[in-house]
Formats: C-alpha cells, structure tokens, sequence
C-alpha cells in the first residue's frame, strides 16, 4: 500500500535521512508525508512550534473539539528538548528554523496501545520563495494481537490526520506570509 506510505513526498525527500532516523533504529515501520507551501521557511517553522499549543489536525478528534489557534501564540517558538507536543508528545530534538522530533510519551498505556511513535517535521526551501513541510514517522509496533491490529489501522489513520495537519499548518503559513508583504 504504497499511497499509504508515503503521500506527498519525493522519491528524493524518501531516501534522505530525518533526525528521527538517528533516534529511532529499528523502527517495523516508515511513513512520509510532505506538502509543498508558498511561504518561507522561517514561518513555515514557526507555524510548525504552534505544535506545542495545538495538533491543528482534526480538532474533533485529537484536540476534544476545540478549534487549533488561527493566530500565532505568542513564545511557543521558544523550544526546549522535554516540552510537550500536541498533548501526547514529548519534543526530543529541533534544529531552529528547519525541523522538530517528537516522541510519544510513556504514560496511560500511550505506547501499550500504539507502540512507540517518533515523528520528525522538516522544512526546507523550493523554489519560487516557497518551503516542503515533510513529516516522517517512524513505528516501533507492539507486539501481540493488539499490534497486528495496529500495523492495519495505524497507517491509514496517520495518512489522515497528518495529510490534515500539514495541509492547515501550510495554509496558515501561507496567510501569514501574504500578510506581511
């Protein structure tokens, strides 16, 4: 199931190393998603720390029906390694303006239902002043019946919430670009 593996994404971006690659060896499996945006890196990023306040997925779901902030909040740019990420993640590693790596955290059995999950977001130039936001995600499954579960569900469930993630976080990339010209 190739589409749910990888969306968006170039066989070039596919074959690059992402710093979740390095924390995360031995990962069952990889998924990658990318979308292109019309604004700069540096706001690309700093929609991509606005993770912290929110998931800016779909909100009715992972974020109890409240709407992901349309504006910027104010100090959720200032990152530390240990801060939390869209309320189950723990941010790991960041290199300012260019990508985050997350961990889901071990509490309430996170990691007994959905395995180990690292996702690293990445932003870097295109052409014609425009950025690829990509997200790889990498998955250490459980093991047993509930694993095998996962392995069906889990990849067809980040396909849909990260493709709506990246979609509203580039959109509103792209608003605030325009605004400041």
């Amino acid at each position: 199931m190739r589409v749910v593996s990888r969306w968006g994404a170039t066989a070039d971006e596919a074959a690059e190393e992402f710093p979740c690659d390095r924390l995360c060896a031995g990962a069952d499996a990889a998924y990658l998603r990318a979308v292109t945006v019309r604004a700069a890196p540096p706001t690309v990023f700093r929609w991509l720390c606005q993770l912290r306040v929110a998931p800016y997925s779909y909100d009715w779901i992972d974020n109890l029906g409240r709407r992901s902030p349309r504006a910027l909040t104010p100090g959720a740019e200032r990152l530390a390694a240990g801060q939390t990420v869209m309320t189950i993640f723990e941010l790991r590693a960041f290199e300012p303006d260019r990508s985050l790596t997350v961990v889901n955290k071990v509490r309430r059995g996170g990691r007994a239902l959905f395995g180990e999950v690292w996702v690293s977001y990445r932003v870097v130039p295109a052409p014609g002043g425009a950025s690829r936001l990509t997200a790889k995600v990498l998955v250490r499954y459980p093991r047993g019946p509930f694993g095998r579960l996962m392995r069906a569900v889990l990849p067809i469930g980040d396909l849909l919430m990260m493709r709506r993630q990246l979609l509203n976080l580039g959109a509103l990339a792209e608003r605030e670009d325009r605004s400041r010209r």
